[in-house]
């Protein structure tokens, strides 16, 4: 049975208790504001997800197979319908670019995104790229399409995951399409944060979001992670990784290395042109500086934002020779900007806490950040308290 594939589709907000099939229980781990970490003065969304953006859809597939494979895909979609013939408002953000994001110059020379968002790992990034056009090309409505921008993120799951065996197959993307949801996100080991490292704990994929208020527009913020990155752990101010002693550059010479990636994608429901989404983006490298990253040589650190408002989305096909409708003043961006440093730092936080240890390639194995410890922590800086009973 070693060798029989169990890829699992994690269909998110309605199946995610298959999960165990393949996989260590994670429900016992905690969120971050279970513990009391919660950074930052805005309010959460209901979930606190990036499925708080109205219309924000999500699908994650894991590929967990024998002892080698630890690996998978999650997919973020801004809406449901056919995103090639209602363009969004799109940016992408630069932070360290040592990685393979597919799709970033026509995204960043037009200012609109077209397709899904994809994040797996780094040899699966064409994949996946391919997987996107197949289904686009089959959605009612494209049959003439004959060019296809796909957005597609990674992060280096070789330590893990039997990487060079390139796991990943269309149907895995398909799945992980087809199967988006709104509603609560699977968070920790699974989708692309299956094989992921950060700090030298086991990373994943986090989520997150905020609200602003009703005077400042009333519009929400989410972000999704996958984290795979490395520097000296701090969380909300706390000093984890000297603490624990296992940070960047410790005695010079040892201790986790810095190289790896993150993938950051920010969503929103303000009416945000490209330019300002740009800008919001921008911000949050910010929140992932919170977390005490070093965005090293090695380290991929991306963000993709994208605007769900449907009266800035780009149609297709179109009579006539103008688009576009008010977009937010630079002046009234900075509510966005914060909302975009918070929700990412707390989805850094969410991805670790609610992964587990993991044994994967060659035995290689990697533990979760450990509670307890994070606990006694927060005891002496009076920070954190044990999460609730059940959690």
């Amino acid at each position: 049975m070693k060798n029989l594939r169990l890829a699992l589709t994690v269909l998110l907000g309605i199946s995610m208790g298959t999960e165990a099939l393949a996989q260590p229980d994670a429900s016992f781990r905690p969120r971050a504001r279970d513990i009391g970490l919660a950074p930052g003065v805005l309010k959460t969304g209901p979930l606190n997800a990036i499925t708080d953006v109205e219309g924000v859809l999500v699908g994650q597939v894991t590929i967990w197979e024998g002892e080698n494979v630890r690996t998978g895909v999650t997919a973020i979609l801004p809406h449901d319908g056919n995103l090639f013939q209602e363009k969004v408002p799109g940016a992408i953000y630069l932070g360290n670019a040592f990685g393979k994001l597919v799709g970033y110059t026509q995204v960043q020379e037009l200012g609109f995104i077209e397709t899904p968002i994809v994040l797996t790992n780094t040899l699966s990034v064409w994949e996946a790229a391919d997987a996107v056009v197949t289904h686009l090309l089959a959605l009612p409505g494209n049959a003439e399409v004959r060019s296809i921008n796909p957005v597609i993120g990674e992060t280096n799951d070789g330590y893990l995951n039997d990487i060079r065996g390139r796991h990943v197959e269309e149907r895995h993307v398909l799945e992980a399409l087809r199967g988006a949801r709104g509603g609560p996100v699977a968070e920790g080991v699974v989708g692309a944060g299956t094989g992921t490292v950060a700090f030298g704990w086991k990373g994943g994929i986090g989520t997150s979001s905020r609200l602003l208020p009703e005077s400042l527009g009333g519009y929400t913020v989410g972000v999704l992670v996958q984290s795979n990155y490395g520097g000296v752990l701090s969380m909300d101010g706390l000093p984890v990784g000297v603490e624990l002693g296992r940070y960047y550059l410790k005695n010079e010479i040892s201790g986790p290395a810095a190289d790896g990636s993150i993938m950051m994608v920010v969503a929103t429901d303000a009416p945000a042109s490209a330019f300002g989404l740009a800008r919001i983006a921008k911000r949050a490298m910010l929140g992932l500086s919170r977390t005490g990253a070093t965005s090293s040589n090695g380290s991929g650190d991306y963000v993709i934002a994208f605007s769900t408002a449907r009266e800035l989305r780009s149609a297709f096909e179109s009579s006539g020779r103008t688009e576009g409708a008010p977009v937010l003043r630079n002046d009234d961006l900075s509510p966005l900007f914060q909302a975009a440093i918070e929700a990412t730092e707390e989805a850094v936080y969410n991805s670790m806490l609610k992964a587990v240890d993991v044994t994967g390639r060659d035995g290689n194995r990697i533990e979760a950040l450990p509670l307890d410890r994070l606990l006694e922590i927060g005891k002496k800086y009076n920070r954190l308290h044990p999460p609730a009973s059940g959690r």
